[in-house]
């Protein structure tokens, strides 16, 4: 009878069960990007991932088989959904913007990952333990990709965080040193999209961190990300290079020499109007795949120091070491034409 009462016992503490008799979860605590502890269970196994750009970090983790719930922009990405089925088959819970508890609830998460401060406050009010992994800057970006490690608290994922983050500052430093004998920094304007070729990003942004890292310097000179700016300010700036997010090189590239506003611009007539290449998420925004970003406008910016780049066999590499998938070298090309690629 004893023996039976300390099993009992080891079984109750194991399991943690409350004094009224509910088993409770194990968990640990986690620090989120707004500084606030959360307690989230010990063994995740299911995550509802609500912001667009932490789905690819989670999967980049190991994690892509415990989201239960995502966004329709990560549900519609034909090659992350290609390489991760189990997105395609998961909850959005939006009604445009708007989170549906109800859906939400449905799918049974154990905790949430978010951005948007007031989705946040009502997923806390809904008793989700939620986590707010938002960031604005390339730093920050490392200590979101080791909070959502925490989050996930599997050694391979801490192991692969902290393998990223390494790299990554690696490879700032070695972009950095091999633009460093740049006789000039380029202006570049990044443009968000061909939706709106005067909606572009400016200082204390991703796009102008990167921007700087590669050797070049932002031609739009006032703080923001999604600024809107009078075609008259780009004309009197005129940069040297133009990026633009979420298209191809050809289309970027007709969309200016087709506007009479900025067709006369110096990167228009220099032909050097670039798309940003997309992946398992848009490169120049909230990405992961930054690391390849740094190393891709460098070697637009300065071309005649980046020759022995190979970028190709960089991005293979970096797909096969962080995400585990091998990519043809046509598909790596593709994507980094800015095309859209599914994984077959």
């Amino acid at each position: 009878m004893m023996k039976r009462f300390l099993l009992l016992a080891a079984c109750v503490a194991g399991f943690g069960l409350t004094p009224g008799g509910v088993v409770a979860a194990q968990t640990h605590t986690v620090v989120d990007m707004t500084g606030r502890a959360v307690k989230v269970p010990t063994k995740v196994t299911k995550v509802a991932d609500l912001w667009h750009a932490s789905n690819p970090i989670v999967a980049m983790l190991g994690g892509a088989d415990k989201i239960v719930a995502t966004t329709k922009l990560i549900h519609d990405n034909a090659l992350l959904t290609s390489l991760y089925p189990t997105l395609k088959n998961q909850a959005v819970p939006f009604a445009g913007s708007d989170v549906q508890l109800e859906t939400l609830l449905k799918a049974a998460p154990q905790v949430v990952i978010s951005a948007d401060p007031a989705q946040v406050t009502t997923l806390r009010k809904a008793k989700l333990p939620t986590v707010n992994a938002m960031f604005q800057t390339l730093p920050d970006m490392q200590q979101s990709i080791t909070l959502t490690a925490d989050l996930l608290n599997t050694k391979a994922a801490k192991a692969k965080a902290k393998s990223y983050n390494q790299q990554f500052k690696q490879d700032i430093k070695r972009v950095q040193a091999l633009t460093a004998a740049a006789k000039t920094r380029p202006t570049v304007l990044h443009v968000v999209g061909l939706a709106d070729l005067t909606k572009v990003d400016g200082t204390k942004t991703i796009p102008d961190e990167w921007i700087k890292i590669a050797g070049g310097q932002n031609a739009v000179q006032e703080a923001g990300n999604m600024r809107d700016v009078t075609p008259e300010a780009i004309i009197k700036a005129d940069p040297e290079v133009i990026i633009v997010g979420s298209t191809t090189t050809a289309k970027a590239l007709a969309a200016f020499q087709k506007d009479a506003r900025f067709k006369h611009l110096t990167a228009v007539k220099h032909q050097k109007v670039y798309g940003n290449p997309s992946g398992l998420f848009a490169w120049d925004r909230y990405s992961a795949e930054a690391d390849l970003q740094i190393w891709w406008a460098a070697k637009r910016l300065h071309p005649e120091l980046t020759q022995q780049v190979a970028l190709t066999a960089k991005a293979k590499a970096f797909y096969q070491r962080f995400f585990d998938q091998q990519f043809s070298t046509k598909q790596i090309h593709a994507i980094l034409a800015g095309k859209a690629v599914k994984k077959s």
